[in-house]
């Protein structure tokens, strides 16, 4: 189905219900791991994706088409879990708990993270990249997003993607060299 009917039906109060159950059906997981790359629980990605398709819900009407549904979509999901990270830091300037450890930790003790030693040392070189460099080379590497859709999504210059993602790019290698596996 093209996207601009969807758009329609979500708009239209007779076929919103039946439309929006074919947009969590059509992005869910790819908005789930899209948050979970940043998060890392699952618990918490569930708590944000929900937020997310609320906040879908509740805006659809004022979505006004200058992007598409996808960029729009995944716009809100991207400023949801930039939001949930920012106040987890926050929250933890008063506890001290919330940094790379923290989050590394996470990510070891996770039990629906399965993976090698390898793919583990990863996911701790990019938790040590700032937040909105994560997510540049996340939806970069991983989702294999363009940087044209990054632009719109993030809402930044092409070319600051690019440098983001180079930088991110060096700042792993660094750290996987100092665990030694190159």
């Amino acid at each position: 189905m093209p996207k601009d009917d969807l758009i329609q039906r979500l708009k239209n109060p007779s076929s919103k219900s039946d439309a929006f159950r074919d947009l969590v059906e059509s992005y869910q997981q790819r908005i789930y791991w899209h948050i979970r790359k940043m998060v890392i629980s699952h618990d918490d990605a569930d708590d944000i994706l929900q937020n997310v398709f609320i906040k879908i819900w509740n805006n659809i009407d004022s979505f006004r088409e200058e992007s598409g549904l996808y960029t729009w979509v995944f716009r809100i999901a991207t400023n949801e879990t930039l939001t949930f990270l920012s106040q987890q830091k926050r929250r933890a300037q008063y506890t001290g708990s919330m940094d790379n450890d923290f989050l590394s930790e996470q990510l070891t003790s996770d039990p629906y993270i399965d993976g090698t030693d390898i793919q583990l040392r990863l996911q701790k070189a990019i938790l040590t990249l700032p937040d909105k460099q994560r997510m540049v080379f996340n939806m970069k590497y991983f989702d294999e997003m363009k940087y044209n859709d990054m632009a719109g999504v993030l809402g930044t210059s092409v070319g600051a993607l690019k440098a983001s993602y180079h930088h991110a790019v060096k700042k792993i290698e660094e750290y996987l060299k100092k665990e030694e596996l190159y």
